[in-house]
């Protein structure tokens, strides 16, 4: 069930999400060859208390740690650890929630380490383009898949290929609710958009294939190819003019 949240609500997730960002924010200065993803883990989680808030990954089933550190093949919910130490030339992303009186927040970033190559250059900025070409299709009126379509779309006009297994997702007083929402599909497919709907959209785009598979950590999922991969992630609100970026 999709739930549709009042301007109230949405003022309250805007205040996690404002969390969210400031976090993504410094760390994305703090990434830098040498430093290991468990130091980037201890200041995120440090900084989202030090605001008043609570780390939203922590503790959800079972997630050791606040943020999830992707790093070059690395598709998604990587876990730090003091023995992956980022060196010149990865590429890290960086995926981080916070709670404020009981909402949540949720946003993504991938950054570069140092110089890298072309390849990773382009799949980053495909990456956060084609996030913006699926946030300007959350208005109310238009279908969820129209959000999937243009995603899909942009990413495979460049050569890359969309995560299937893994998906956005409503957000509010849970980290996930309804409706899913997938980076590849057909316009005018799925629910309407309606107001008050609040989205965590989130491309998770591959420089190969698009088949993932999951460590033996039961968590980090990777590139089945060992492909480079991308991700970013705003939580955006529909308004009855148009998307509202909350996580900005």
């Amino acid at each position: 069930m999709v739930i549709l949240k009042s301007l109230q609500e949405i003022e309250k997730i805007r205040k996690a999400c404002l969390v969210v960002a400031n976090v993504l924010e410094i760390i994305r200065t703090k990434v830098q060859a040498g430093i290991t993803t468990k130091e980037l883990d201890d200041f995120a989680e440090q900084f989202i208390r030090d605001a008043g808030a609570k780390p939203a990954f922590k503790g959800y089933r079972g997630f050791p740690c606040s943020l999830c550190t992707s790093v070059n093949e690395q598709v998604v919910h990587g876990i730090p650890s003091k023995s992956v130490m980022l060196k010149r030339g990865d590429i890290i992303s960086i995926d981080v929630g916070a709670i404020v009186d009981g909402f949540y927040g949720d946003a993504a970033i991938t950054v570069p380490v140092g110089s890298i190559t072309n390849e990773a250059k382009l799949l980053i900025k495909v990456t956060e383009e084609s996030l913006f070409k699926g946030i300007a299709e959350a208005r109310p009126g238009n279908r969820l898949y129209d959000i999937s379509a243009a995603v899909q779309s942009h990413v495979e006009a460049h050569g890359f290929s969309v995560v299937r297994e893994f998906v956005g997702h409503g957000i509010g007083r849970s980290l996930h609710e309804d409706p899913q929402i997938p980076n590849f599909g057909d316009r005018g497919g799925g629910p309407r958009l309606k107001t008050g709907m609040v989205l965590a959209i989130e491309p998770m785009v591959n420089a190969g294939g698009y088949v993932t598979k999951v460590k033996e950590d039961g968590w980090t999922a990777v590139t089945a190819d060992g492909s480079l991969s991308a991700h970013f992630e705003h939580t955006i609100a529909v308004m009855a003019d148009g998307p509202m970026i909350l996580t900005r």
